[in-house]
């Protein structure tokens, strides 16, 4: 079982920046890989950036490739998105979500393990 966090959502303006948060805690993390999701209202899930644990590989959707980052702190358990360049369409719940393989994966329904979301908010 693996329990997932997440902290750092708030409201930013257009063309500022957020750091996401999550905690992970509960079995080993060796072969797991850690999504980031988000999910606006009225619309589906989507997959916004995913690494490997403990570290190395990272993928992302189109729509933020060199906008966001994702990293690790394999001492403090926890996975991190940072966000540069923020625009309105951003705004949405984000989700970190967690399952045990080895390749990356962006289909939400492929993640076992889920945190409780955190609100983003771009005001224009």
């Amino acid at each position: 079982q693996v329990q997932l966090v997440e902290s750092g959502g708030g409201l930013v303006q257009a063309g500022g920046s957020l750091r996401l948060s999550c905690a992970a805690s509960g079995r080993a993390f060796s072969s797991l890989i850690m999504g980031w999701f988000r999910q606006a209202p009225g619309k589906e899930r989507e997959f916004v950036a995913v690494t490997n644990w403990p570290g190395g590989r990272t993928d992302y959707a189109d729509s933020v490739k060199g906008r966001f980052t994702v990293s690790r702190d394999t001492a403090k358990n926890t996975v991190y998105l940072q966000m540069n360049s923020l625009k309105p369409e951003d705004t949405a719940i984000y989700y970190c979500a967690a399952r045990q393989t080895f390749v990356l994966h962006s289909d939400p329904a492929s993640y076992r393990y889920w945190g409780q979301g955190t609100q983003v908010t771009v005001a224009s």
